[in-house]
């Protein structure tokens, strides 16, 4: 199981009831706590105790570069070529969508956290979104509770190509910026941070609201299907992670990422909603003031700043659900106030 703990998960093998935990390389302990998902201890870890990181893909059961890296990484602790020092759970997300190629079955799972589930009862994603809720808050609630003990790193590809190929999303919660995950955003080579402005749905959103952890959502390149990634495109955020996971820091003389901050989003309201953008604009896109982007009916939405840039645009989603989010350069201010 732990040699390819992919396709252990894609086959849909479950464990013994005896079977269900063990040591590995180095005194390491491991649980498998549910369909793709496995905690690590160090050896002689003791509750409550350093650091503690949740690292995740497959939210998106077509993303599959992250996952593949999340696998390689239980595979060398298990064989002692990856140092640990940390309590580390390893989850995949949609396991189901995962198994059948595509992003998920009925709704996208990383919009359904923080609750969202109860609303839509009859989705095949809801009872994973609640027990990814769950398996989080257990795994936090054994954590110590000191600045900077938590984290989450939440691994995904975009659908379409990037101005910036590399980026992450870190959530808002009110709570202030944290420099050490601008720093190891750094050590990951992310060429750019997008700073949401409102709460969300998403995996990272509930595990830093919830859980009082420090998280993000990466976005490493492009959907490809499994076997056809380039996994050295990902290296950098590769390592990034096994030097967060073994404590280990990075290259303190690399900048830090630039910053962008949504400044609104582009609401598809029904069927005659028309983006006004072509199909395979990239992500990061910049428009000038008073180009109009979007239009719905009496709705239109025209960029009000001297530069914009749109990130996520997307057509095809239902009607009520975001299709793009404007943002704009926010890297000096936000530097400045990083603790």
């Amino acid at each position: 199981m732990l040699d390819d703990f992919l396709a252990f998960t894609l086959a849909g093998h479950r464990p013994a009831d005896d079977a269900r935990e063990g040591v590995c390389a180095h005194g390491v302990r491991w649980t498998w706590i549910d369909d793709g998902v496995l905690l690590f201890e160090p050896a002689g870890f003791q509750g409550g105790d350093g650091r503690s990181v949740l690292a995740s893909a497959g939210i998106h059961g077509d993303e599959t570069a992250p996952i593949e890296l999340l696998s390689f990484v239980v595979r060398d602790i298990a064989q002692g070529r990856a140092a640990l020092a940390c309590r580390l759970l390893v989850i995949l997300g949609n396991v189901q969508a995962m198994r059948e190629s595509c992003r998920y079955i009925d709704d996208d799972l990383n919009r359904l956290f923080s609750g969202r589930h109860t609303q839509l009862p009859a989705s095949h994603e809801t009872p994973r979104a609640a027990a990814l809720e769950r398996i989080a808050q257990q795994f936090f609630a054994a954590a110590s509770d000191a600045p900077g003990a938590r984290w989450h790193i939440d691994l995904h590809t975009a659908i379409r190509a990037s101005v910036f190929e590399q980026f992450a999303l870190l959530p808002h919660t009110g709570a202030p910026l944290s420099r050490a995950m601008f720093e190891w955003l750094r050590d990951a080579r992310i060429a750019a941070v997008l700073l949401h402005t409102t709460k969300g749905n998403t995996y990272s959103h509930f595990t830093a609201e919830a859980c009082g952890a420090d998280a993000c959502t990466l976005e490493l390149g492009k959907v490809r299907p499994f076997g056809q990634n380039d996994l050295e495109r990902f290296a950098s955020a590769d390592a990034a992670l096994r030097q967060l996971i073994a404590g280990e820091h990075g290259d303190a003389s690399l900048p830090l990422p630039r910053v962008f901050t949504v400044i609104d989003q582009i609401t598809k309201q029904s069927d005659a909603f028309e983006l006004l953008l072509a199909k395979d604009v990239a992500n990061f896109t910049a428009f000038t003031r008073d180009t109009v982007l979007a239009r719905d009916g009496d709705y239109r939405y025209v960029v009000r700043h001297d530069e914009e840039r749109i990130v996520f645009p997307n057509a095809t989603v239902k009607p009520g659900l975001r299709a793009g989010l404007l943002v704009v350069e926010t890297t000096a201010e936000t530097h400045a106030i990083l603790i």
